[in-house]
């Protein structure tokens, strides 16, 4: 039976990057770590792998170094009920069921145990989205010398209602959007499109950069904003970037995506033109922006007044004023740039499967 749980389980000689990988494959958010015979050590979810990663902590850790040792499990045998209660309690979907020695032999699921019952019922994210679309996208072209950027269709839908069924998934039924480049076409659109949610927009009269027209929000609004780019999506659990940023105690938050590069070469290290050593193709792991930020409505202010102005320059300012801008760690997965052809024909691919 435990064979039919194998995507659940990771072994304790892992490493972060390898758990990364199989939580990307099965979408399960946790994972179980084991040592040799099944003999349970802890569990593994995508938040203890970000803050590991927030404490510099290596991809190449084993799990047994990063996993949660207080996971929560039944002992065979157990009485259902009791079991049943404190599953329901903690809202846990998977539980392990292990002997007196620690040893996994099944699972306990949730949608068995409860059938249609939700876990978790999905609040209305407590923030004001903004999505800036009000750029060129000369990297699309020839496409957005005819479409919008923020209409190219990646399959059925554009990519603008993309992002936008992302914050649907969270309740979210009003945005703020920025045009400027065939604001009139992306308005038409939307208008006949009739969607059940609402846009407020915000016109640039000229180009002002990645962030610029956010300013004229400041003042108007009571909550965070959760700011993205119009060639982005990211599939996260909005919820818990908002509460991180919250609980950090952050002024911004950047949404910063794990980026893995290797080089299909030996790399030579010289010194006084002699070779030192040479790494045959090695790999290196970056933290990359994905252009997805929580902003705190006092720090619009900074931001000039009808300027052109890059989200670059907006988070050296907020530095330089002493206040604080944190990153939210996600897997390379959880983000689809669909901002170039290359990516772009990934994410066509990708909303395919």
């Amino acid at each position: 039976m435990l064979n039919d749980f194998a995507k659940l389980i990771i072994d304790a000689s892992a490493t972060v990057k390898e758990a990364m990988r199989k939580l990307d494959e099965t979408a399960l958010k946790i994972l179980f770590v084991v040592d040799k015979g099944n003999i349970l050590i802890g569990s593994l979810s995508d938040g203890d792998i970000r803050r590991w990663i927030l404490k510099d902590g290596l991809l190449t850790a084993s799990v047994s170094e990063v996993c949660y040792r207080e996971t929560f499990f039944a002992t065979a045998p157990y009485n259902i009920e009791d079991i049943k209660d404190e599953i329901y309690r903690r809202k846990i979907l998977y539980v392990p069921v292990v002997t007196k020695t620690k040893e996994v032999k099944e699972f306990l699921i949730w949608d068995k145990l409860f059938g249609s019952m939700k876990r978790n019922v999905v609040e209305k994210l407590d923030a004001d989205v903004v999505i800036m679309a009000g750029g060129k996208g000369t990297r699309l072209e020839p496409f957005t010398k005819v479409l919008p950027k923020p209409l190219i269709p990646v399959n059925d839908k554009t990519i603008l209602e993309h992002i936008i069924d992302k914050f649907l998934d969270f309740n979210v039924d009003s945005f703020y959007m920025s045009i400027n480049h065939k604001a009139v076409i992306i308005k038409a659109y939307f208008e006949e499109l009739n969607p059940p949610y609402s846009i407020t927009y915000i016109t640039e009269d000229k180009p002002l950069g990645t962030i610029g027209a956010v300013r004229q929000l400041a003042g108007k609004i009571e909550k965070e904003l959760v700011l993205t780019n119009c060639d982005i999506l990211i599939d996260a659990d909005y919820h818990d970037i908002l509460e991180s940023h919250r609980k950090l105690g952050n002024h911004v938050t950047m949404v910063a995506s794990l980026k893995q590069y290797k080089i299909p070469y030996g790399v030579c290290k010289i010194q006084n033109g002699e070779l030192v050593c040479m790494k045959e193709k090695p790999e290196y792991d970056f933290l990359v922006n994905t252009g997805m930020y929580i902003i705190n409505k006092e720090m619009l202010e900074l931001i000039p007044e009808d300027t052109y102005f890059d989200a670059t320059q907006f988070l050296d300012i907020v530095k330089e004023k002493g206040f604080k801008v944190g990153v939210y760690p996600i897997s390379e997965e959880s983000w689809t740039d669909i901002g170039e052809w290359a990516e772009y024909r990934k994410a066509v691919s990708k909303f395919r499967l």
